[in-house]
């Protein structure tokens, strides 16, 4: 429980604005004090090292508010750009796609690199005093200012060169697939207990008054589902000899009193084991891709249909987020699927907890573009072609079947929206090769399963 915990921290500090920027802000703090420290040695004061700072009090003082008033004016100006770049991310791809840019670590590390220039300035400048009041100039310290301040003209031109990067179409289509393939093998490799295979279990370990006799555990939070300890269920069930039978997945709304789970059997439940079960289920505002693989599906989706918005009308950009849907269902459909059934080390079924239907990802995946892009002869043949690629690499028939069904769906829309018959016939092509390929798919299956 305590690392499920620390994960949803860790994202949450990852998303903000303020966690990296205030680290870099104290360790600006600390250098200055270290700095001063140093400029008490000998060689300092001796001025053995010719090449730092040689000049008087004034002109230290001078130098230190330069560079301490121009990095507080570059970081206002930083700032004020982030804004607005988190505006159009909001108007073009959508306001899901917010968290996505809060967590981008150049933009944290440039307002940190600012603020801790300034405070650093701020330090080294309050102890410089002149002849008439115990002469010390930090002249190491000033030199480091210096060197600073170069590192943060540096970070200025990346900083100009990133903001006009990450609002970029590509970049944040990238960025989401990037998300997609990281929760697919996040999630998908990892097995929770003792899975005795990926079928259904014998019959006579679900019991038959299961549904009779089970408890439904209510909610005690609302919110979205952002994450669920499985080995603290598991952990649970395992001690107190009950089976667990999870109603909800990661992603999903949940209002306060909804059932979470059916315990098996009920007469087992008391109020302290209810709390405890209510703590292995983490909410939160919004939906994140830790455990919920739909969640950065719908954002490719998101971005493709607002592309084919009448406003915007950029065909190109939704052709790039069917691209890399494909991509993520081809890594997908070549994983197995993870059991729903999860058994303690007695080898005793404790917890069902049914995985994302492929049918469901399908849909978020292709449904929508389909209704909002089938006017458009390119972004359904990407459609079809996305779909194709998909069918290659699967081996399942139920994977098959479902994917057929979405051929044929675009098939049929687009015969009923598309005016132009070359246009029809583009499509009717595109159409048939995805047949052919479901034909060998299906072939090839029926081969390996003779051998």
């Amino acid at each position: 429980m305590k690392n499920v915990k620390l994960t949803k921290f860790w994202d949450s500090l990852q998303s903000s604005y303020w966690f990296l920027p205030g680290l870099m802000a104290l360790a600006g703090i600390l250098l200055a004090f270290a700095m001063l420290a140093l400029d008490g040695a000998e060689a300092v004061k001796t001025g053995e090292l010719s090449w730092i700072y040689q000049g008087g009090p004034d002109g230290a003082r001078g130098l230190l508010s330069a560079v301490a008033g121009s990095m507080v004016t570059v970081a206002a100006t930083a700032f004020s750009i982030t804004i607005v770049a988190l505006q159009l991310a909001a108007s073009n791809f959508g306001p899901r796609l917010l968290r996505n840019f809060m967590q981008d670590t150049g933009n944290q590390i440039v307002l940190g690199t600012f603020i801790a220039t300034f405070l650093y300035c701020l330090l080294v400048l309050r102890t410089i005093h002149g002849e008439d009041y115990n002469l010390f100039v930090p002249q190491l310290s000033v030199t480091f200012s210096i060197m600073l301040a170069i590192a943060s003209i540096g970070v200025l031109i990346y900083f100009i060169h990133h903001a006009s990067t990450i609002i970029q179409a590509s970049y944040v289509i990238e960025g989401v697939a990037k998300e997609l393939d990281e929760t697919i093998n996040r999630l998908f490799p990892e097995k929770i207990g003792q899975n005795a295979s990926t079928a259904n279990p014998p019959k006579a370990d679900l019991p038959k008054d299961f549904y009779a006799q089970a408890y439904p555990i209510q909610s005690s939070h609302t919110g979205y589902l952002q994450i669920i300890d499985d080995e603290q269920l598991l952990k649970l069930a395992a001690q107190h000899n009950l089976l667990l039978h999870l109603a909800l997945r990661p992603g999903e709304f949940v209002v306060k009193g909804r059932p979470l789970l059916l315990a098996y059997p009920g007469e087992r439940i008391n109020s302290k084991l209810i709390n405890k079960v209510n703590q292995a289920f983490l909410f939160g505002k919004e939906r994140t891709e830790q455990q919920d693989i739909e969640f950065p599906i719908n954002q490719l989706a998101e971005i493709a249909l607002r592309a084919l918005s009448p406003g915007i009308n950029d065909p190109f950009t939704a052709i790039r987020c069917i691209d890399r849907l494909s991509a993520g269902l081809t890594q997908l459909v070549q994983r197995p699927v993870p059991s729903a059934y999860r058994y303690d080390d007695d080898a005793k079924l404790r917890v069902i907890a049914e995985p994302v239907p492929f049918e469901t990802l399908a849909d978020s995946a292709f449904s929508q573009i389909r209704r909002y892009g089938i006017s458009d002869v390119a972004v359904t043949v990407r459609l079809l072609q996305a779909i194709e690629t998909v069918t290659s690499h699967t081996a399942d028939y139920k994977q098959l079947s479902i994917l057929r069904q979405h051929a044929e769906r675009i098939f049929q829309s687009s015969r009923n929206q598309l005016s132009e018959e070359c246009d029809r016939q583009t499509i009717e092509e595109e159409y048939q090769t995805v047949l052919e390929i479901l034909e060998k798919r299906k072939a090839a299956i029926d081969q390996e399963d003779f051998r």
